[in-house]
């Protein structure tokens, strides 16, 4: 974050099998690539849940159903590229389209105009740290 400050997010995960959706970014203070569920930072007036609404269908173009509230964790993590100190609402949900379940790749935009790369990516190499997972607390949340 630029001016750092909290920042009250939403984050959503995304299931296929052993799989979870992630938005692959690239931390340039460590010269790698990372994973994080797909999400955004809450708007004034907006509650949680209409942020991930928001934030799906800005991002990747899908409407998304059965949205459930998983719960809430902080992440504070300074030696990145770009700092940040969340609060995160998680939930689950699934896509109103089938299909999107189907592609392997999903290209999308930030709100920036930003391109974003979406993966499906296993749930075990996080766990095995094969891929770094942000915020890293998250994962505790992919057992519910």
């Amino acid at each position: 974050m630029d001016n750092q400050q909290i920042q009250p997010i939403a984050l959503c995960f995304f299931r296929r099998e052993n799989q979870i959706l992630v938005a692959e970014r690239y931390d340039g203070k460590k010269k790698e690539n990372y994973y994080r569920p797909l999400g955004g930072g809450l708007m004034f007036g907006e509650y949680s849940w209409d942020t991930i609404r928001r934030e799906i269908k800005e991002e990747i173009g899908e409407e998304i159903k059965n949205l459930t509230f998983i719960g809430q964790t902080e992440s504070i993590c300074p030696d990145q590229e770009h700092p940040d100190h969340e609060i995160i609402f998680m939930f689950e949900g699934e896509f109103v389209n089938k299909s999107t379940y189907t592609k392997e790749i999903l290209l999308g935009k930030e709100r920036d105009g930003e391109e974003i790369r979406v993966v499906w990516k296993p749930i075990s190499e996080f766990r095995k740290k094969k891929a770094r997972f942000h915020p890293e607390a998250l994962l505790d949340y992919l057992n519910h």
